[in-house]
């Protein structure tokens, strides 16, 4: 079973409020997925695919906004997704053991729990991205991407940022795209897997989008509050250190 009937409700909820924050400041929210159905007692094998399949539908929403927003650059995009998209699928299309799984799902949450606990600024001249600088990034993200089914901006906008190759809001845009073709690939490489899909994605799929059509409002504007970021933070803390618990 995907999920007890009676708590889908609360994994809905959880995954549009999820959506909100996440899209405001150009990421999917696959570790917030992640988080609702590790609490929520989800089936591992069922975890990916349907956080995979969020990812898309919200970033898809995120990037065609913020690109019509005049924020994307192709010059910061391309040298990470021309090596993390074939990492993807490749990561994608691992099946490893669930408590392997589990562990570094676990690692993945606490991680970016601790990001949104960081405020990061943006500079005010972004410097020229450096390619041999970002491909070997893309690379690991990518691969990571697709393994766990994050779709690795939770980790790209604080390197984009730390680097001082974007501002914020490039950063939104950046790190939307790159959530959005990575989730496609790594998805393409689970299905070729015999993946384990449930009846409730479609559902699971309109929250986020409903949620997304939200907060990418706040993207194009302005971002999410930093107080509703770190509740977030503590709930991943909380689903992280559960993965661990039970693995």
């Amino acid at each position: 079973m995907f999920i007890d009937p009676t708590e889908l409700p609360w994994l809905l909820a959880f995954v549009g409020l999820t959506a909100v924050l996440y899209s405001s400041v150009g990421h999917g929210g696959a570790s917030g997925y992640l988080a609702a159905m590790v609490l929520l007692g989800v089936a591992p094998t069922a975890m990916k695919p349907a956080a995979l399949v969020m990812n898309i539908v919200v970033t898809l929403l995120v990037s065609v906004r913020l690109y019509r927003a005049g924020y994307f650059r192709w010059g910061v995009f391309w040298p990470f997704a021309i090596s993390s998209v074939p990492m993807a699928f490749v990561g994608g299309g691992m099946r490893i053991a669930d408590p392997i799984y589990m562990y570094v799902v676990g690692l993945a949450l606490l991680t970016a729990a601790a990001r949104l606990w960081i405020k990061c600024q943006g500079p005010e001249n972004p410097c020229p991205t450096k390619m041999w600088v970002a491909m070997p990034l893309g690379a690991v993200l990518g691969f990571v991407s697709g393994l766990t089914g994050v779709g690795g901006g939770i980790f790209l906008s604080p390197l984009l940022l730390f680097l001082r190759w974007t501002t914020v809001r490039t950063t939104a845009a950046v790190s939307a795209a790159f959530i959005l073709v990575n989730s496609i690939s790594g998805l393409v490489g689970f299905a070729g897997n015999a993946p384990v899909w449930s009846m409730k994605l479609p559902l699971l799929a309109g929250a986020a989008l409903t949620g997304a059509w939200v907060g990418s409002e706040f993207a194009a504007r302005r971002l999410a509050p930093s107080s509703l970021n770190r509740v977030l933070g503590i709930v991943l803390g909380i689903a992280g250190c559960k993965m661990f618990l039970i693995a």
